[in-house]
């Protein structure tokens, strides 16, 4: 490198470099953690809120809104197809809300119960509505990396 050279980057070019890659570095750094905070808000951390909104997207009908919080494959009960997508999510919603329990309906009072790290609605069957004793029909959450999410439906009967 010629004396010219090195007096364009100053006494020290290297120094001055260096502190150019710090800065972006940095600028870099601080994007990278305020996407990482901004896609986890989104996320349902808090089951209480996950389940003020799921409940009241059930009792609405709002297909859309469940759909974007179920993990898929959506676990069915024992003998019934698990639900691959949101495309058959959409098609199977009736049997899902609306088969052996009415969700929307159970969901109004329903008091979820946390067990082993995950959490469970349980309802009677749709004959039934007021039987509190009988509800066999188990809706399940687990937290998954993006947050709650409907994951299973079950009849522990069977």
């Amino acid at each position: 490198m010629s004396a010219s050279e090195m007096n364009s980057l100053g006494e020290n070019g290297f120094h001055i470099a260096s502190s150019k890659f710090c800065r972006l570095f940095r600028i870099w750094l601080a994007g990278i953690l305020i996407a990482l905070i901004s896609s986890s808000a989104f996320a349902h951390s808090d089951f209480s809120v996950f389940w003020k909104e799921f409940s009241s997207a059930v009792i609405s009908g709002d297909k859309a809104a469940m759909a974007e919080v179920t993990e898929f494959p959506l676990s069915m009960p024992y003998l019934v197809k698990a639900v691959k997508n949101k495309s058959e999510f959409a098609q199977r919603y009736n049997e899902i809300f609306n088969g052996e329990a009415n969700a929307a309906q159970c969901f109004r009072n329903a008091e979820p119960r946390k067990e082993s790290g995950r959490y469970e609605i349980y309802c009677p069957f749709k004959e039934t509505p007021n039987d509190k004793e009988n509800a066999p029909i188990r809706f399940i959450f687990e937290l998954t990396k993006s947050g709650w999410k409907f994951a299973g439906l079950d009849n522990v009967n069977e």
